[in-house]
């Protein structure tokens, strides 16, 4: 068994090397992609790493405000990214103690137990799971292409969706803040008479990449539109 201040350790290293992997899938893209994933941000994150039947870590923007009692967090950063990892168990949370994960993780209620309303990140390392620096780094590298995509998505988007650019920053911004519903209904706003943007928002739950994606087919897709020819002045 190990100590916690042994687990702790590990977890630090974990998370470490999940934000080191990013950064540096991050640096292969242009810096206008780059800007627009939300660990590059430059804004101080907290990473909550949750002990119940499962090792949550997710994390925020939001603040979880100052340490009491029996908590512990680690400062860290790198390449630019900075976060406070705090840890949370029954002892210190004791709601989390009746948080049920026998039937699989269970994210709404650890998100709610925290008081958190908005995620960058929320994964899950379930027990006997392996917290290499190798799976780290896979974990890293694939939420900065997701992330990266996202953004591309979006900036095609907005691109197309002329007079409507607010919206779909208020879009985008939701995405990053994990407000699901949010985005479905800024979806709508957008393209209120495409019936596949209307389907996916409509669904239950939400799941925003389908959302994202049919509001991006609505506009063209990202290779098969071309913009009208400019036309001489008369």
């Amino acid at each position: 068994m190990r100590s916690p201040e042994d687990m702790r350790t590990a977890v630090a290293g974990y998370v470490h090397e999940v934000h080191r992997a990013y950064v540096d899938q991050a640096l292969t893209f242009v810096p206008g992609v780059r800007g627009a994933m939300p660990l590059m941000s430059g804004k101080r994150l907290t990473v909550a790493a949750v002990g119940t039947r499962n090792l949550h870590l997710l994390a925020t923007a939001e603040s979880l405000g100052p340490l009491h009692g029996p908590e512990v967090a680690i400062d860290a950063d790198f390449g630019g990214v900075e976060w406070q990892l705090r840890f949370f168990d029954p002892v210190v949370l004791p709601a989390l103690a009746l948080i049920d994960e026998r039937d699989g993780p269970a994210f709404d209620e650890i998100r709610h137990a925290l008081g958190i309303g908005t995620v960058i990140y929320h994964f899950v390392a379930q027990q006997g799971a392996d917290l290499s620096g190798h799976q780290a780094a896979h974990v890293g590298t694939g939420l900065a292409n997701g992330h990266s995509a996202v953004a591309r998505d979006f900036e095609t988007i907005r691109d197309r969706a002329r007079g409507r650019e607010a919206l779909v920053d208020e879009m985008s911004g939701a995405a990053t803040a994990g407000l699901v519903h949010a985005q479905a209904l800024l979806a709508k706003a957008i393209a209120p008479h495409d019936i596949a943007v209307a389907s996916a928002a409509d669904a239950a739950p939400p799941q925003p990449d389908a959302i994202r994606k049919a509001l991006l087919a609505s506009v063209g897709g990202r290779t098969q539109w071309t913009p009208e020819p400019t036309r001489a002045p008369a």
